[in-house]
């Protein structure tokens, strides 16, 4: 499947991004370690989040000479999942 994503340099974006189990909490924590790391390495402004018990909806700005959002995401998701604690979490 190929995505559509936009192209546009300092854009606008709406996400939304799920749980991959649903069924289980999601730790603010360790989401906001993950958004700010991210943030200092990769500028960009979050403009909203809202968190949900099984996903999340965020919008966030691009630098004005940036269009690359998908990096930034997958480096979000990828350092949520890092911090997670090995055991199970409920």
């Amino acid at each position: 499947m190929r995505y559509w994503r936009a192209d546009i340099k300092g854009g606008t974006c709406f996400f939304t991004v799920n749980l991959a189990e649903r069924q289980k909490t999601l730790l603010i924590d360790l989401l906001r370690a993950s958004l700010n790391k991210v943030k200092r390495e990769y500028r960009y402004q979050l403009d909203a989040m809202v968190v949900l018990p099984d996903h999340l909806h965020a919008i966030f700005t691009l630098p004005a000479d940036d269009k690359y959002y998908v990096t930034r995401w997958m480096l979000i998701k990828a350092g949520f999942s890092r911090y997670l604690p090995n055991s199970p979490v409920v």
